[in-house]
């Protein structure tokens, strides 16, 4: 059994999403970062945590890449060029969405507003647009990052579309919209949408 810990809104979600997709059963605790029940498993305070088999992982690009290796599902086999490509693609994602978009939350109301930096948001955006034309431009025309066959990079790419839309980042590559526009129809997304 598997006991994920964190709230819809953060990167959770991404694990939450796998563990659907994978048809998995598991137990979720709802609650956010820094508060005592993280702390209790996580110093950091960050989410999500996954509990498995007495062990606790953090780190949702970690915490995907065990689940999705353990159960041979939205990942290629390690050592193969596929794999390679594959983790090309997430750690691409995790560099020039992930981190422009979290650099601006943190900006906006993570930080102490002392630390904030207002100004910083629009070189991010920026940034961000031209991260999605080369995202755009590396997936060609599959479905799916990999083709098609959906895999990892798909559920962090998406995640992070979202998270872009939300933070009112432009959005104005039409095949990167059309692509979140079908990832978010998945079951999967659906079912951990509705826990929100």
């Amino acid at each position: 059994m598997y006991h994920v810990t964190g709230s819809i809104p953060s990167r959770t979600f991404r694990v939450l999403w796998l563990l659907e997709e994978l048809g998995l059963d598991y137990e979720w605790t709802n609650a956010g970062p820094r508060s005592d029940e993280v702390r209790a498993l996580n110093p950091t305070g960050k989410v999500p945590v996954l509990q498995v088999a007495g062990e606790v992982l953090t780190d949702s690009t970690a915490i995907m890449t065990f689940l999705a290796d353990r159960h041979h599902a939205f990942t290629y086999l390690s050592g193969t060029t596929e794999r390679a490509r594959q983790d090309g693609f997430t750690n691409f994602l995790n560099d020039e969405f992930d981190a422009c978009v979290w650099t601006a939350a943190r900006h906006s109301f993570v930080l102490p507003e002392d630390k904030r930096v207002p100004e910083i948001k629009a070189s991010l955006k920026w940034e961000f647009a031209r991260s999605v034309d080369e995202f755009m431009r590396r997936m060609g025309d599959g479905p799916f990052v990999m083709g098609e066959t959906m895999t990892l990079p798909d559920i962090i790419a998406t995640h992070c579309g979202n998270w872009a839309w939300g933070a009112k980042f432009p959005m104005e590559n039409e095949g990167f919209n059309a692509y979140l526009a079908r990832m978010r129809t998945r079951p999967a997304f659906q079912r951990v949408k509705a826990l929100a």
